[in-house]
């Protein structure tokens, strides 16, 4: 859903990935930067407890993730490599959030909470195969309705605020997200279901069509065949 923004988002970050092209980081190390922040904040300060200053830490970090795409468009380093790069790390990012959140739930004596953050990484770590995975076969998967920006935005929002002392924020949190998970995961099997299904009924049109085509040709070439035995002179 928040893709919807990403044009605008491009272009204020622009200004600010040529601030940072001029200090010279590429955009793979950018990326392997705020990935290790991202995972330092969550794995040190969430199993500890911390959940507030946690999340600021992580914030910041994805802030600064968000820059390599910026300093990669505007140094012309846009390679395949960048982009598989990125979507590797961002799998590791959100590991690390889910698994400090399940940590820190688990040594706070919230077992059940623990446990649905676990199954918000894996019902996320689905969602963004099916959508690899649906591209690799060459089909477009780019439904749900709790894509990753949405996933770390609601948890991290629920996070911090659990950390400043709100009540039930984060179980409310984690459990609508493992519904909307759910959700997207139905919605992106739904979505290729019915694009493998008509690419399979078009395949079958066009070998009706196909098998039509060489009937008609043969039974041509039968009746040519028929008029030049009429055509041949009897004994």
């Amino acid at each position: 859903m928040l893709n919807k923004i990403r044009p605008g988002l491009e272009r204020v970050l622009t200004p600010v990935g040529h601030a940072v092209a001029r200090i010279g980081p590429s955009p793979n190390a950018i990326t392997v930067v705020g990935t290790l922040g991202v995972a330092a904040g969550a794995l040190v300060l969430f199993p500890r407890g911390e959940f507030f200053w946690g999340t600021m830490v992580i914030t910041a970090f994805v802030l600064f993730d968000m820059l390599d795409g910026a300093v990669a468009r505007v140094t012309g380093k846009i390679s395949k490599f960048g982009a598989f790069l990125d979507s590797t790390m961002d799998r590791v990012a959100d590991a690390a959030i889910f698994c400090g959140l399940m940590i820190g739930l688990y040594r706070d004596g919230q077992e059940t909470l623990a446990w649905v953050a676990l199954y918000c990484l894996v019902a996320g770590a689905v969602v963004s195969y099916a959508k690899a995975r649906a591209e690799g076969l060459g089909y477009t998967c780019n439904v749900g309705i709790a894509e990753r920006a949405e996933r770390l935005i609601v948890a991290l929002v629920a996070a911090g605020f659990d950390g400043l002392g709100v009540p039930f924020i984060l179980a409310v949190a984690l459990w609508a997200l493992a519904a909307l998970s759910t959700i997207t995961i139905g919605q992106r099997f739904a979505t290729v279901y019915v694009q493998a299904r008509d690419a399979a009924q078009a395949g079958d049109v066009a070998g009706d069509a196909a098998g039509s085509d060489d009937a008609k040709s043969d039974e041509a070439a039968d009746a040519a065949q028929a008029r030049d035995s009429a055509a041949e002179p009897r004994p």
